[in-house]
């Protein structure tokens, strides 16, 4: 009987060790997706893009596409911490003086104020500087056709 007992000890032990590892290990994985996945995506999708998205034809745009947005005011040395500052100061307060996409004022004019939280507005740039931004088909094209006329800022 004590044998039995032991050997059960021993298999129940052995047992939820390796149903824990795999629960552990299972764990790790959704972690890491979640820590894959920045916020600033979503919010950029439920904020921006009713405006800014990259499926709309460029004839039916209202709004410049985000990845215009990111091309214009990312240059040579912009930092992080500059590039969030410039997108807070715009979206909060946008004025034809502070346009840095003066083709896009012209053929839409200034965007409206609005009035989203500071932190919603560094997730969004953070996210539109560290990562790629889906452009539409034509993006390409357009923007090196109009790079050329651009401004110098």
């Amino acid at each position: 009987m004590k044998h039995i007992l032991v050997l059960l000890m021993f298999t129940l032990i052995f047992s939820c060790k390796k149903e824990m590892s795999k629960t552990y290990e299972s764990n790790r994985i959704v972690e890491g997706k979640k820590a894959t996945e920045h916020p600033g995506k979503k919010l950029m999708e439920g904020y921006c893009y009713a405006c800014h998205d990259a499926s709309t034809s460029h004839e039916k745009r209202i709004a410049p596409p985000m990845i215009a947005i990111k091309k214009h005011y990312i240059l040579d040395g912009t930092s992080k911490e500059m590039f969030i500052s410039a997108i807070q100061e715009w979206i909060k307060n946008p004025t034809e003086d502070k346009a840095k996409m003066y083709g896009a004022v012209r053929r839409f004019g200034v965007m409206q104020k609005l009035s989203y939280p500071d932190t919603v507005i560094t997730q969004i740039a953070e996210y539109i500087y560290d990562y790629d931004i889906e452009e539409p088909d034509w993006f390409q094209d357009h923007f090196k056709e109009r790079q050329g006329n651009m401004p110098k800022h």
